[in-house]
């Protein structure tokens, strides 16, 4: 990449990926095509605009190679596995590296050539959810047409978003430049999904403040543009074992993405996530098993505590949570299925997230919403309310009736959680609810208030990863005369948590 500072080193054209750099490795396109978890993004560009660089900004590392001034230095397309950390939650990106296009006698790859290469990525089986058109800002908006219509009779839905380099020297700013041509990019027809003005050099020790400090911008512009065209909503899926809940995961998605067990019983608040997609949005869903007995062990509260915790650190971690999925088997509202609903949504959320009911084993009913008409009235005695419900069998080994039941299932499901998620902000975690969260389900512990303190601590501490300070919140803990448990060190921290709730 080129740029009046002249400071790029010159790297040959035959690399091999350094595949131990820190927090970043190179991978076959094979391997890419089997990882589901992750936001693909293709960088493609003409030459020399800057394709390479912009990895390196990303992943904070130089493993790619750049060229210091208009010559193409990728041959082909290679991809790089990172993590993304924003402001918001942490996000595994793979980015495809293409070969340069439009590179005449400078490039080593024909342009038609780079051309078919893109289009037989995008009819590979790797899904795509972000094309990065790199741009110099040497550039004005009519040079970027011809790439910008190739793309466009071949992208389908997949979002087009502009990143511009070369910006280190514009003044005052380098947002300027979008300012400068938006309108001509617009009278030319181009529509993107967001964009960045950026600087992609790599820093030097004699690199000015201000340098540095631009730099540090387009890192965090561009991160920040991946996150707003990978929206993922994440969704926790709860009940007791054994209703159907991995089934009803499998329904979602449209393929067996969980295994399903029989009838064998997990530990309380144990949880796995994965990664669905359909009807053109990301989701990953947290599939968490419920309160099984009214009451708790303290080997069962312990590891509820363990599981919470993690949960709750990864929820945080992944930006929190868009929707809560209940999912109970047909029959009679119970005080335990009770109990789950106010764990989740009460507790858990404070009920600043929406919760909708997915009832299954309805495959036997005339019509599958007859039994909501008949059981509705019983969820409202309990004090069970929801902003939404779908009727469904989740059996998906079924003939005749109960295979169309099954997939008509399958779009009651999905336009469910299509209809509520994300309807508020999504909730965000922390360390004073999740204690609070656990004193809620302490109440359910057997002989509770027998617990010793230096044993729940310790216990905490070492077999749960707990900082410390938070496990002398949960454990330092007696009951007053009228049987409400508070905790001395909140009184002299003064922090204040109502644990006259009870479940």
């Amino acid at each position: 990449m080129s740029s009046a500072l002249g400071r790029a080193s010159s790297i040959g054209s035959v690399y091999t990926p350094h595949k131990s750099a820190t927090g970043c490795k190179c991978l076959e396109l094979e391997e890419a095509s089997h990882r589901k978890d992750t936001c693909n993004v293709v960088i493609f560009g003409h030459t020399g605009a800057g394709k390479s660089s912009l990895i390196n900004l990303i992943t904070k590392t130089q493993l790619v190679p750049t060229s210091p001034d208009a010559e193409g230095c990728t041959r082909e397309t290679t991809v790089y596995g990172h993590e993304v950390v924003t402001q918001n939650r942490t996000l595994k990106v793979q980015l495809f590296d293409t070969a340069g296009l439009d590179e005449g006698s400078y490039g080593t790859v024909p342009n038609p050539q780079a051309e078919n290469a893109l289009k037989t990525l995008f009819q590979s089986r790797i899904k795509i959810h972000i094309l990065m058109y790199c741009v110099q800002g040497t550039k004005g908006a009519s040079a970027l047409r011809r790439s910008y219509k190739l793309l466009s009779r071949v992208k389908g839905n997949v979002p087009i978003v502009l990143v511009v380099t070369g910006l280190e020297n514009r003044e005052p700013e380098m947002e300027d430049w979008w300012r400068s041509n938006e309108t001509s990019i617009s009278d030319f027809g181009m529509n993107f999904a967001g964009h960045a003005c950026i600087t992609a050099l790599t820093i030097n020790e004699s690199d000015t403040y201000k340098v540095r400090q631009r730099h540090e911008q387009s890192c965090h512009a561009v991160c920040d543009l991946i996150e707003l065209c990978f929206p993922v909503r994440n969704i926790v899926l709860f009940g007791a074992s054994g209703v159907g809940k991995s089934s009803v995961l499998n329904l979602m998605a449209g393929k067996e993405v969980a295994k399903t067990s029989l009838g064998m019983k997990c530990c309380t608040l144990h949880w796995q996530d994965y990664a669905i997609d359909f009807d053109g949005e990301s989701y990953k869903v947290f599939d968490t098993v419920g309160l099984e007995e009214p009451q708790l062990s303290v080997d069962d509260y312990l590891s509820s505590v363990e599981n919470t915790y993690a949960l709750v650190k990864e929820l945080d971690r992944q930006g929190g949570i868009d929707l809560l999925l209940f999912c109970i088997r047909a029959g009679r509202v119970t005080a335990t299925l009770q109990s789950n609903y106010r764990l989740f949504y009460e507790f858990l959320c404070e009920k600043k997230v929406p919760i909708v009911l997915v009832i299954t084993d309805l495959e036997r009913e005339r019509r599958m919403e007859d039994w909501w008409e008949r059981e509705h009235d019983n969820f409202d005695k309990y004090h069970i309310n929801v902003a939404g419900h779908a009727c469904i069998t989740a059996a998906d080994n079924l003939e005749g009736r109960h295979k169309h039941l099954y997939e008509q299932s399958r779009v009651t499901v999905r336009e469910l959680v299509k209809k509520h998620v994300g309807q508020k902000k999504a909730w965000m975690g922390g360390h004073n609810l999740f204690v609070s969260f656990m004193r809620k389900l302490k109440e359910l512990l057997v002989g509770s208030s027998h617990v010793r303190r230096k044993y729940l601590i310790l216990r905490l501490t070492k077999r749960c990863g707990i900082p410390i300070e938070v496990a002398r919140q949960l454990a330092v803990w007696r009951n007053d005369t009228r049987g409400r448990f508070y905790d001395t060190l909140e009184q002299r921290t003064k922090v204040r948590l109502d644990y006259s709730f009870r479940i």
